[in-house]
């Protein structure tokens, strides 16, 4: 900000938002990353969800720059004309110059503008650039490595392209955010040609971080042991780890985006990070308070009918008793946690039939692997599900007809002549087509690597068939969710809707949008304190429990301990009324305030502001080194009625049907959504920074 003039707090949509005392229209604000308008991964999530809070402070001053693919273009591009003259003039100069820069509005909330630059048009200068780019930090790119060849090439007219801007500026600063080392070569590249720009890099991964835990390397208890570039040469990718490394290093302020990951750079890349930036979402409140509870009723009974096609002529289960739980991302088996999460449902399956609970467990892994097609007994489950659905309805239209004339006649219908021998007849042969010698199959597809897929080689080994005995029903779907789908047609987002409880306990996460999108829906979940989601929340919430949000501890307990509370947690959450899933769901989704980005935009401002005061220290200063942030914020515990049963009632786990007298008198919904509202708008501090934990000797690895 201009000397004088102080950081100030305004509202936005009731919501305190954070900006910079210089007016936007002084600055120039571009965000770079190989995900602009291309799905890779989460990082174009968080920049897709940030565009609409960033666009509507920054206006035409904020640009996103990526990688031109003709077919992401077409659907998601409306290609128009820059407004804004420095940027125009560099588009032109570029393209006259031989490159093919376009340039339009992402169709996504908030409209950002986009400049997309054509990776392959400009790949005859790729020699030329790897020589500008040895020149400047003396790292070379080995001509087989296509992928950091394209990120040279991206990251050569990134800086060409900041250079044509910051020519013509016109007086306007310019500030560059850099997301990983896909865009990292840019940023090298304009700070080694003294460009007039604030840059931020922001890293949401260390890329040897994710090799390592791949290997299923103790990772976390040998951060400080391990010998960083003879690991990195080992798996070949020290060309990319000294491109990542070099990126940290020449950027004016280093974000990320957890304190677990910033622990995890301050020991890979040798750089401590600046600012925590947490990853957030848009969130979009229902005008109707409990809109989303009559969602996941809808979205549940289109759960059930899956499961009554899929477990036909083995439903000897209530599915009103029933709980939905599911597991879903990357087929990373150990580093989602789908291995600790498989052997706590076998110990969940032991505890459920010591008890004779009558609650039902089934279990979804959404998980895409390579598959050859459906499995022939899962679609003939459906198609039977269906058939009978049919012989019901036209059965009951044929009852119903009857039932009307008598009526109207004024006579009571004789109940043994209703329904005729050939109704009759049709049942049965219903009820005969249900039978089934196999057992309910535990995956949807034909696996083509049945024999050494992880998940189904565990199956076998705990011995989860889907049993009429398994109080625990396991299913497979190898393959993301799509509403098109012949066997499960749903959305992603419907599916988690209808769900009871999302179980994500990864071992490595930076972040983890996925428990992040089941608070927003009002879905409990499963986290762990190695992910960047599970610390947030420990952080900001007294009771995480109590609002649906059940960490794990990976960090500090061994692998047996942690299945162990992983196994509590999930026998717990099996033991609570629906009454008191309910009353969690409600808390869980008022969580939804904290991860939206009007309130987490502010660590960005804070980076920005900071990039500012240290690229332009002659026009800029920093008045507070602190993050806009609350002192000591958190949730407070609630304090009436728990979300699970207490150590006092009774052991097994409760139907749903069961009540208790006294919660009436114990909950007042609106009492505790008020206070929570009041404490997420408390006044903001300065004092509080957040601070990178140090390292904890003798964490185990899980």
């Amino acid at each position: 900000m201009l000397r004088g003039r102080s950081l100030s707090v305004t509202s936005l949509g009731g919501l305190p938002r954070w900006e910079a005392g210089l007016p936007v229209e002084d600055l120039l604000l571009f965000e770079v990353a190989w995900e602009v308008t291309n799905k890779v991964g989460g990082i174009y999530t968080v920049i897709q969800t940030k565009a609409k809070t960033t666009a509507d402070e920054w206006g035409d001053n904020y640009f996103l720059l990526g990688p031109y693919f003709e077919h992401n273009v077409k659907t998601q591009v409306e290609q128009c004309e820059p407004v804004n003259d420095a940027v125009r003039r560099a588009v032109d100069v570029m393209n006259k110059h031989g490159c093919q820069v376009h340039f339009g509005r992402w169709l996504i909330e908030g409209s950002p503008y986009v400049v997309l630059f054509d990776i392959s048009y400009s790949a005859q200068n790729l020699d030329t650039w790897k020589g500008d780019f040895w020149e400047a930090c003396n790292v070379g790119i080995p001509y087989h490595d296509q992928e950091a060849n394209e990120m040279l090439i991206f990251g050569s007219l990134t800086a060409w392209f900041l250079k044509e801007v910051t020519d013509h500026a016109d007086g306007k600063h310019v500030i560059v955010q850099f997301h990983e080392w896909q865009a990292g070569t840019g940023l090298i590249l304009s700070r080694a040609r003294k460009l007039p720009i604030a840059t931020v890099f922001t890293t949401h991964a260390t890329l040897l971080g994710r090799y390592l835990c791949a290997a299923n390397i103790d990772f976390y208890n040998h951060l400080d042991k391990f010998n960083i570039d003879k690991e990195a040469g080992e798996r070949q990718i020290y060309h990319r780890y000294c491109m990542e490394r070099a990126s940290v290093h020449c950027a004016h302020v280093f974000t990320t985006v957890s304190e677990i990951t910033a622990i995890e750079a301050e020991h890979m890349l040798k750089r401590k990070p600046d600012v925590i930036t947490p990853n957030g979402l848009n969130v979009k409140k229902f005008s109707a308070v409990h809109e989303f509870q009559n969602l996941h009723a809808m979205y549940k009974a289109r759960i059930q009918d899956f499961v009554r096609g899929h477990f036909y002529g083995h439903l000897d289960f209530d599915l009103e008793k029933t709980l939905f739980l599911f597991i879903a991302g990357r087929y990373e088996f150990s580093n989602k946690g789908a291995d600790i999460f498989l052997e706590s449902l076998s110990r969940l399956n032991f505890l459920l039939r010591m008890h004779k609970s009558d609650v039902t467990v089934v279990v979804f892994f959404i998980m895409p692997a390579k598959t050859n097609n459906f499995n022939v007994e899962t679609l003939k489950g459906q198609a039977v599900r269906k058939q009978l659905w049919d012989t019901a309805h036209s059965v009951k239209e044929k009852f119903g007809k009857k039932l009307y004339d008598a009526l109207l006649r004024g006579e009571i219908p004789d109940m043994n002549n209703i329904l005729d021998r050939d109704d009759l007849t049709i049942m049965k042969r219903a009820i005969f087509s249900t039978q089934r010698q196999s057992l309910p199959p535990v995956t949807t597809h034909n696996m083509i690597d049945d024999s050494t897929d992880p998940i189904l080689s565990t199956i076998r080994r705990i011995g989860l068939f889907n049993s009429r005995t398994d109080r625990v029903k396991v299913i497979l779907h190898p393959e993301f969710l799509s509403s098109t789908s012949p066997l499960l047609p749903m959305d992603y987002e419907e599916f988690v809707r209808g769900c009871h409880l999302g179980v994500f306990p990864s071992y490595y996460e930076p972040w983890g949008y996925t428990p992040a999108e089941c608070t927003v829906m009002g879905i409990p979940s499963v986290t762990t304190n190695l992910s960047g989601f599970g610390c947030f929340m420990e952080e900001h919430v007294t009771d995480p429990t109590a609002y649906g949000i059940y960490i794990v501890d990976r960090r500090f307990r061994s692998l047996d301990d942690s299945c162990n509370q992983l196994t509590r947690f999930l026998y717990g959450f099996c033991k609570q009324s629906r009454r008191q899933r309910i009353i969690q769901r409600n808390r869980t989704e008022r969580l939804s305030d904290l991860l939206d980005w009007r309130y987490l935009g502010r660590y960005y401002q804070h980076a920005r502001h900071l990039t500012l005061s240290r690229a332009f220290p002659d026009k800029f200063h920093t008045e507070t080194t602190s993050p806009p942030m609350t002192e000591g914020f958190k949730y407070p515990r609630p304090s009436s009625v728990p979300p699970s049963p207490s150590g006092s009632q009774v052991s097994s786990p409760q139907s749903s049907d069961v009540e208790d007298e006294n919660e009436d008198e114990r909950y007042d919904e609106e009492e505790e959504a008020e206070r929570d509202r009041l404490n997420i708008k408390s006044p903001l501090s300065l004092n509080h920074v957040p601070r990178v934990k140090k390292k904890l000797h003798g964490e185990y690895k899980n």
